[in-house]
């Protein structure tokens, strides 16, 4: 409330002020002859001077009672009309002017601003604007400045209500544009955190399982128990901390972004690491390589390190052929192994989480390409992948 403006802080000392305004100003207006003030006042006129303050006083409540201001200050100029006719009681120095005081501009300002049936507020304006403008003596000039003071207040009303309402609104959208930014801000955030995570699982999980199947194959070939038994500690180590990975960051990948993943010319070396650890896999590419933009390269190399721990994991003694071609629009990868010559590692198998495949599809969907995986006749497991050879990105292609 303290960055309010000031009349919104102090409505109570403002409708104080404005009513001790309009009481001032009828009044002088009355005494000037403005209005229905007698050539020779009398008693009568003093009273009714004084019972005109007390109606224009009432505007202290036009914002908690609107109606009533209306119905007392339409009381007192229905009061003084009768008075002049056709009881004659009191007889005006100026029998042209209206009787209403100009405290009824701002009392008709109050019911469709402040009052809560709009129908009932556009009533007693309409009553008001009867007395006001007293047709039962018909004059234009009257009638004009009755439906003057008793319009005007309204209509600024509506003006300010549509004005107040407009505000709200844009300052409503601008508060919610406000939530809305920080929120996505937000979600770019935890969208970087996954991406590092899934990154994070994504190369560490292929470097733990080579581990694992080396130190799988020395406990196999060593000639001492002592070594045996290190390669066996270094193989459960390596699937517990796979296990624990898999606890931690899961499967977390997004949208392929500026990384430090390498391209297809990172294929050999990937190819070379399966090889060295007993899973054999042939590898051919055709066409340039230069045709594939970095984030099409990067997906292909994604492509291929999935495949080939899957099949580390899944299928133990299988052979693995890489096919990949490059094309003017294109770029086909195809992973192919035949099919398993022993039992996969319980523990190993139990380091993934199973959604591989899956979140594959998501990756390469991401670059509009297509991918087919599933199970041949000969036993074995197929997955081919077609991308774009092209997919804008921020940086130069190679």
């Amino acid at each position: 409330m303290d960055g309010a403006p000031w009349h919104h802080r102090h409505r109570v000392a403002l409708d104080v002020a404005v009513a001790v305004a309009f009481v001032l100003l009828d009044t002088g207006n009355t005494l000037a002859g403005g209005s229905w003030w007698p050539g020779r006042p009398d008693t009568l006129a003093w009273v009714l001077l004084g019972v005109q303050a007390l109606a224009c006083s009432s505007l202290v409540l036009r914002r908690r009672a609107p109606l009533t201001v209306v119905v007392v200050l339409g009381l007192f100029t229905l009061v003084v009309t009768l008075l002049i006719a056709p009881a004659q009681a009191l007889t005006p120095a100026s029998a042209g002017n209206v009787w209403a005081p100009f405290a009824t501009v701002v009392a008709a300002y109050g019911p469709p601003f402040h009052g809560t049936d709009r129908r009932v507020g556009y009533l007693a304006l309409a009553l008001l604007t009867f007395v006001v403008a007293r047709p039962w003596e018909p004059s234009a000039t009257i009638i004009t400045l009755a439906v003057l003071r008793t319009a005007v207040g309204p209509l600024l009303a509506l003006y300010l209500d549509a004005r107040r309402r407009l505000v709200l609104a844009l300052t409503e959208r601008a508060e919610r544009a406000e939530r809305e930014r920080h929120l996505l801000a937000e979600q770019a955030r935890d969208e970087e955190r996954a991406r590092l995570a899934g990154e994070m699982h994504d190369v560490v999980t292929h470097r733990v399982s080579l581990m694992v199947l080396q130190a799988g194959a020395l406990r196999m070939t060593a000639s001492d128990e002592a070594t045996r038994q290190a390669a066996e500690d270094l193989r459960s180590a390596g699937c517990q901390a796979l296990d624990e990975l898999r606890d931690l960051v899961g499967i977390l990948r997004r949208a392929p972004r500026e990384d430090g993943t390498p391209s297809t010319d990172g294929l050999a070396a990937l190819v070379a690491e399966s090889t060295a650890v007993g899973v054999p896999v042939d590898l051919t590419e055709s066409g340039d390589r230069s045709l594939a933009s970095p984030v099409v390269g990067r997906t292909a190399y994604r492509i291929v390190r999935e495949a080939l721990t899957n099949v580390r994991k899944h299928a133990p003694g299988a052979r693995v052929t890489v096919r990949i071609r490059y094309e003017e629009t294109r770029l086909r990868v195809a992973v192919h192994n035949t099919a398993p010559t022993g039992r996969p590692s319980r523990a190993l198998v139990e380091t993934g989480s199973g959604l591989g495949i899956v979140t594959l599809r998501q990756r390469i969907e991401l670059v509009h390409g297509t991918m087919r995986a599933g199970p041949t006749p000969d036993g074995g497991f197929r997955l081919e992948a077609t991308l774009p050879a092209y997919v804008p990105t921020a940086e130069p292609a190679v």
